[in-house]
């Protein structure tokens, strides 16, 4: 007999990621890897995840109906209890649009769908940089700005499934996305050099010590120090986990956030509350999504 497995797809404002885990936790085959083509039509988007889920059973040999079901972490916000896309600014073809019975109807398994943030975040609760932990803060930082919260090893949704929908929150000018964020660390770079430059290219820049991306990253670090606080403030977990691609500049700007986190939350919590960075590196969004499959059908505590 087959061993079970679970596939999660991590859908984002970039990317579309899918992968199959064992009941261990353990990758099985190679993670399959799309654009997701956020500003084309939503059939095309809704194409690569299905193509993305065959192309993953065919490497790994499985069947659809020997899948125990698929997970998929979709960028929100989202009508979880639904499945439904909302007005989400990454996926701007897709608002309210039915993706979870889309594919549950295309494929005829179970099929559960919850935010791309929540996914990651629970992905290293169970088996990466949290694990052994009950409550957990976690971030996403890339394209826009994720939060997950973990309580008792679960998955805050909320009354209306935005539990940590915290990127439109007032914030200096405009929201708290408007700073962390790849397209703030861009912005931040702007307002110091008056040159427009992706969050990579200032990544490449302080890899040469150059002194303006320096300065671009600390500043992101202080800005990200006050979304930490307001949650670390709200729900004082044991550890926050960052996330995501911006997360891999994380040694220009971690000592600055952690500095600055003292200094906006109480004290005891300033100095229990540890900031690591995730370890499932790409792969955390889609084994979270698989995970929420594992825990709904079989319990992963």
């Amino acid at each position: 007999m087959k061993e079970k497995i679970f596939i999660g797809v991590d859908v984002g404002g970039t990317k579309i990621m899918t992968g199959a885990i064992n009941r261990e936790g353990k990758i099985i085959g190679t993670p399959v890897k799309f654009p997701t083509g956020s500003e084309e039509p939503h059939q095309n988007i809704v194409d690569r995840i299905i193509l993305s889920i065959e192309k993953t059973l065919i490497q790994i040999n499985y069947r659809i109906d020997e899948i125990v079901g698929i997970g998929l972490g979709v960028t929100g916000p989202l009508d979880i209890e639904n499945g439904i896309i909302l007005e989400c600014p990454q996926l701007p073809t897709m608002h309210y649009y039915p993706l979870r019975d889309t594919i549950q109807k295309y494929f005829s398994v179970p099929v559960v769908m919850n935010n791309d943030a929540n996914c990651l975040i629970y992905g290293e609760t169970v088996f990466g940089i949290g694990d052994g932990k009950k409550n957990v803060v976690g971030f996403t930082l890339g394209t826009g700005i994720g939060c997950a919260i973990i309580i008792n090893n679960k998955i805050l949704n909320g009354s209306t499934g935005t539990a940590g929908e915290i990127w439109i929150s007032p914030y200096g000018k405009g929201i708290i996305e408007d700073y962390v964020s790849g397209s703030g660390v861009s912005k931040i770079y702007k307002s110091i050099t008056g040159e427009t430059k992706t969050s990579l290219e200032i990544f490449q820049l302080a890899e040469k010590n150059d002194v303006n991306a320096l300065q671009t990253w600390k500043e992101f670090g202080e800005h990200l120090a006050v979304a930490i606080a307001w949650s670390v403030n709200l729900v004082n977990p044991e550890i926050v986990i960052l996330g995501g691609s911006i997360a891999k500049a994380g040694k220009y700007f971690i000592d600055t956030t952690r500095e600055k986190l003292k200094t906006q939350v109480c004290a005891e919590a300033g100095e229990k509350t540890e900031i690591v960075f995730a370890k499932l590196d790409d792969y955390a969004g889609f084994i979270g999504a698989a995970c929420i499959v594992l825990e709904e059908k079989e319990g992963t505590n």
